[in-house]
């Protein structure tokens, strides 16, 4: 699955670093949601707000006008609330071995549970990225943590979510920019067909990545810490 051995040896030292730590990862520990996500430069973040603009006039309140930040996540599970200090570590030594790259978002996607995202073009980067990430920091998570009544349906994310805890890592991951979860309005399919004609479209760049506390939509309620690339 890991062609990559540059990844892999990098990986290595993540994990080493953790084990250097000492962090007890006890079954006693308070679990809590944590995301690591990649940071958008402004052209991506800006083409969100407008997305979200045209939404607000269909009295569809988005994340990012409830004040989320806009982020692509690129590992999202539990774990012990204590672990915080070792994946600061290990998400910061990451983020030193990186420069900033280009991505582009390119479409709407509405899910049959009207979830709604702007999707990211293919890179090989930014899964790279979040294949390191997800290497890293996995040994710290709740090995314990309740596994999603959906991902049942879907035998490669099941597979993901026993070995790792997130279904949607290696070859699962499809980066995206959520925009809204659950959404009860009828007015989202007519928007979703407006949008298929005029797709909304950005080029920007992936400048940094974060970790922050995740709510029940993978949103950031809180943010721990942000690295930004070098430029």
């Amino acid at each position: 699955m890991f062609k990559n051995k540059q990844i892999i040896k990098r990986t290595l030292g993540q994990i080493a670093l953790i084990g250097a730590i000492g962090l007890s990862t006890s079954a006693f520990a308070d679990s809590i949601s944590m995301d690591v996500f990649a940071i958008p430069s402004k052209p991506i973040t800006e083409l969100v707000k407008h997305t979200s603009d045209a939404l607000k006039k269909e009295g569809i309140t988005t994340f990012y006008e409830k004040g989320m930040p806009v982020h692509a996540t690129l590992y999202l599970t539990n774990f012990p609330e204590d672990a915080k200090s070792a994946i600061e570590k290990a998400v910061k030594q990451i983020a030193t071995q990186y420069r900033p790259f280009p991505i582009k978002a390119n479409g709407l996607t509405v899910t049959k549970g009207n979830w709604a995202f702007i999707n990211l073009d293919d890179s090989s980067k930014l899964q790279r990225l979040a294949d390191e990430v997800t290497l890293a920091i996995e040994p710290l998570r709740d090995k314990h943590a309740p596994l999603p009544g959906w991902v049942k349906n879907y035998p490669n994310k099941l597979a993901a979510f026993q070995r790792y805890g997130s279904p949607n890592v290696f070859q699962n991951f499809q980066p995206h920019l959520t925009l809204l979860a659950n959404e009860k309005s009828p007015k989202l399919a007519s928007f979703n067909m407006k949008m298929k004609k005029h797709p909304p479209e950005a080029q920007g760049e992936i400048v940094g990545i974060g970790i922050g506390i995740a709510d029940e939509w993978g949103q950031q309620k809180e943010i721990i810490a942000r690295y930004y690339f070098k430029k």
